[in-house]
């Protein structure tokens, strides 16, 4: 198991992975459509941002994408590969979040949660601050969550 920076070449394979493991809960094919660009890796995003992959020895597992400003942060992504959901990939690879921002100063940063991803986030200390806007669909709220590091 390997945790390493994202190449600037792997958008579209960590793109993939996000789709799929948002996929995983059931969502329509519109509602998937419709996320398809706020999914979407670029090489920019990549090369500006805190991006790390977990993989094995073919295979990658997981990313997350953290944001940072100052003293403070956005995670921006967090997927793991649903062939690998519910393995404690999860957790091995928020641990390393937690390093990375430990590392790039900040002391929190936010997460706006999916529905379906906030049990876990909970479970890693996370707490609840209030409601965002999808940028996916209109009237439609998402939990932002903090983390304080």
């Amino acid at each position: 198991m390997l945790i390493r920076r994202a190449k600037l070449d792997e958008g579209k394979i960590l793109s993939k992975i996000a789709m799929r493991s948002k996929a995983y809960w059931g969502y329509d094919d519109s509602f998937m459509e419709a996320c398809r660009e706020d999914l979407t890796l670029t090489e920019n995003i990549i090369a500006s941002n805190l991006v790390y992959v977990l993989e094995n020895s073919s295979f990658i597992i997981g990313f997350f994408c953290l944001i940072v400003s100052g003293k403070s942060g956005k995670l921006d992504a967090f997927f793991i590969d649903p062939t690998f959901i519910g393995k404690g990939y999860g957790r091995k690879l928020w641990n390393y979040v937690m390093q990375k921002a430990k590392e790039a100063g900040i002391s929190e940063f936010t997460i706006d949660v999916d529905p379906h991803a906030e049990g876990f986030y909970r479970k890693m200390g996370a707490i609840g601050i209030g409601e965002v806007d999808s940028t996916v669909l209109k009237n439609r709220k998402l939990l932002l969550m903090k983390m304080i590091i």
